[in-house]
């Protein structure tokens, strides 16, 4: 079938009344595409569809690249440099057939020092240049790459110098602006239908107050990233960040076709997208594309490509698929280091020059988990048993870069392991599943690790009913305590423990246990103390607001059919959320900390809700434990404000009640008016009876008048 080819309007018009269409009676507004298809018709929205590049004609050598700095060496040893540059450069892109020259000297038949690659387009060229330029082959030689353009154009630098022209500075966009909000109020962003919205939650006013809306701004999801600096926003080419005052410019955008994940590191540094697209082929496999992105430039710093199989996850039964995020970053919020799981291996990667650290893989056998501790450069690593439970599984610590291994802890008879960092990195607790004596059954136990501690000491905790099945586990954040959901009935216990007991911290001790709970989710406030206890799924949204310092519950609610459940970063309020997964009662309510419901919101076809996170507190703790003993000096302040604040509320609604009355009474004073301009009517119609005079109403008396009724006559003959 031949393309379809765009028509300009006069044709249109022709065609239509050949066709007996009168174009005046048809919304062209409403017109909706089948996705994916154009037909021809460019778009005009530059946010999300990119412009169309103007195709690249090949203009003398601009796929071109040399590469100085490379070992001279002897005609015995040129096969295998060779051999070495196109496995380096093979990596960036396709190599022209006969497209890589290394030049000789004649005299002494040794290398010259440089290299020659023509890739197959212009772009691989630059990409190669970008990504090894200064890479370290040995300490001796260091890579120096140039466009082979741009030699040219260093030649003809014209001999007298001219100053550079000066732009003058224009201020970009406050990206925290939205941190110096004068009621200290947080953000959040929704997704329903077709429109994003952002808004300021308004607790003091029982609402949210608008601060940006847009419609169409993503393909699929919207994303903050850890600090709340940006937003994001995914589309078929790839993904765009957004910030500002009140506006959200754009601020970059990063090309990736079908982009399907992405994720921030987490001092906001990069930004990584992956995207898989199926094989024509039935028997090759599934290609995956990542590619990782400085935040602030727009650069691209590395891709990774390959096949699935390449990016798989490991398993207790073996490989077990692609698990997002594919790559864990480490070094806390300096970004230091990322990586990711193999075969046999772990590929730590440091960011400074986006190659391996010591420039290979920190082989580990069999190793299936992995994950890197919140604050520190140190890997967390599970290994499961093998050999029949010959070989133990283990837990190891391992310190970056030196690979150093901190702690080891073997594993016997274990079915299944997770892990889990405590926010500050002081603590891991290592879920295990272990198998009974029969191996017909499992048991669960807690391997709790101080990482803080001298030589990192390991507690073993066991539930008092070893064998209740752990439902949901949760560390308090910033703190030394942590909660359980447990048990095997319709209705499960919840326990809290700490990490401290009294003046002895190397022990673990029970708090208490809540018997018989509607819960199997845990959602601790970021600032620690409380938590909610969440009834989801086949609980249908129950919520328990509980004190874990007093060991109270503060209040109880009800979400039906609640889905989502997320505190704002102060831990002052909490969401809860019904998102398309259901059909109905799709909305969002925020509640207080201690439960009160505030104001419900509900949206049709509502698909996601995001609290704006926060960067980390400049104050430091001495300042924050000085404010935390002086905090009734600081709150008289607020008190004021909640009282104005409340008076205002209360002003509102007397205004809304003195409103409804005035509107009563105009409402009844006009029909009164009414009334009485039909009078003369209503006399004419009754033949001058004046029957709605109040004056006649004198002449009628009321009485009361007895009245017998026979209900029923019965005649008996009596003998």
């Amino acid at each position: 079938m031949a393309a379809a080819t765009a028509l300009s309007m006069p044709e249109i018009e022709n065609k239509a009344m050949n066709l007996g269409i009168d174009l005046s009676t048809i919304d062209l507004d409403k017109i909706v595409l089948p996705p994916g298809d154009d037909f021809g018709i460019k778009s005009d929205d530059e946010d999300i569809l990119h412009e169309e590049e103007a195709p690249e004609f090949e203009t003398g050598y601009g796929n071109v690249i040399v590469v100085d700095n490379l070992p001279v060496v002897s005609p015995e040893k040129f096969a295998k440099l060779e051999g070495v540059i196109r496995k380096i450069y093979s990596q960036t892109g396709v190599i022209k057939e006969g497209g890589l020259w290394m030049p000789v000297n004649p005299d002494t038949n040794m290398t010259l020092g440089y290299c020659f690659i023509e890739f197959n387009t212009a772009q691989e060229a630059k990409e190669a240049k970008e990504k090894t330029d200064g890479y370290k082959l040995d300490k001796s030689h260091i890579f120096v790459v140039d466009m082979f353009d741009d030699i040219e154009r260093y030649m003809n630098v014209p001999d007298e110098w001219t100053p550079a022209e000066i732009k003058p500075y224009e201020a970009g966009d406050h990206l925290q602006h939205w941190l110096t909000d004068e009621k200290a109020r947080d953000q959040f962003v929704i997704r329903a239908g077709t429109v994003t919205e952002i808004f300021w939650n308004d607790a003091r006013q029982l609402r949210p107050d608008p601060v940006y809306q847009r419609q169409y701004w993503t393909d699929s999801f919207v994303q903050w990233s850890p600090l709340g600096t940006y937003l994001a926003t995914v589309h078929r080419q790839g993904a765009a960040v957004w910030g500002g005052k009140s506006t959200f410019n754009r601020i970059h955008r990063f090309p990736h076709n079908q982009v399907k994940h992405i994720d921030f590191s987490p001092g906001e540094r990069f930004l990584v997208t992956y995207s898989s697209q199926e094989p024509s082929n039935p028997r090759d496999t599934h290609r995956v594309v990542l590619n990782i992105f400085d935040l602030r430039t727009g650069k691209l710093m590395r891709d990774f490509k390959g096949s699935v199989d390449d990016f798989t996850t490991g398993g207790s039964g073996g490989l077990s698929g692609i698990s997002w995020p594919i790559f864990k970053w480490g070094g806390g919020k300096e970004d230091k280091y990322f990586a990711r799981i193999g075969k046999n291996a772990i590929y730590v990667y440091e960011t400074e020059t986006f190659i391996l650290v010591d420039k290979k893989s920190y082989k580990v056998d069999n190793v299936v988990d992995f994950s890197w501790s919140p604050t520190d450069s140190i890997l967390a690593l599970f290994v499961p048993e093998l050999g029949g439970g010959n070989q133990p599984a283990r837990v190891s610590l391992v310190q970056m870069p030196g690979k150093v291994e901190l702690r080891q802890k073997n594993l016997f008879s274990v079915s299944d392991c997770k892990m889990y960092w405590q926010s500050n990195g002081e603590y891991l607790a290592v879920k295990v599943d272990r198998y009974t004596k029969t191996k017909k059954s499992t048991y669960t136990g807690f391997e709790l690790f101080r990482i803080k501690e001298r030589d990192i000491p390991i507690e073993v905790l066991e539930l008092d009913n070893k064998n209740d099945k752990i439902i949901a586990f949760a560390w308090e954040p910033k703190g030394h305590r942590f909660a359980v959901i447990h048990g095997d009935g319709p209705r499960p216990d919840v326990s809290f423990y700490s990490m401290k007991t009294g003046g002895i911290t190397a022990r673990v001790s029970k708090l208490t246990t809540l018997k018989a709970k509607q819960a199997n989710a845990l959602y601790w406030s970021p600032a620690g103390r409380f938590i909610v206890l969440a009834g989801l799924k086949g609980f249908n949204g129950q919520l328990e607001f509980y004190n874990v310092d007093d060991l109270e519950t503060m209040a109880t609610g009800e979400h039906f059919m609640c889905t989502d459940i997320e505190w704002d970063p102060t831990g002052r309020y909490v969401a809860t959320a019904v998102t398309s997964v259901h059909e109905m009662e799709n909305g969002f309510h925020i509640w207080s900390f201690n439960g009160k419901l505030l104001y419900r919101i509900p949206k049709d076809h509502f698909f996601q809700f995001q609290w704006r996170p926060r960067p980390p507190s400049l104050l430091s703790p001495e300042k924050e434990e000085e404010i935390s003993r002086n905090l009734r000096k600081y709150s008289k302040k607020y008190e004021a404000e909640d009282q104005d604040v409340s008076l205002a509320l209360s002003e509102q609604d007397r205004k809304k009640r003195r409103a409804l009355q005035e509107e009563w009474e105009t409402w009844t004073a006009r029909w009164k008016q009414h009334h009485e301009e039909e009078r003369e009517l209503r006399l004419q119609l009754r033949d001058g009876e004046p029957s709605d005079d109040e004056g006649s109403q004198e002449q009628y008396e009321a009485k009361e008048v007895e009245a017998e009724e026979v209900l029923d006559v019965h005649e008996e003959i009596v003998d």
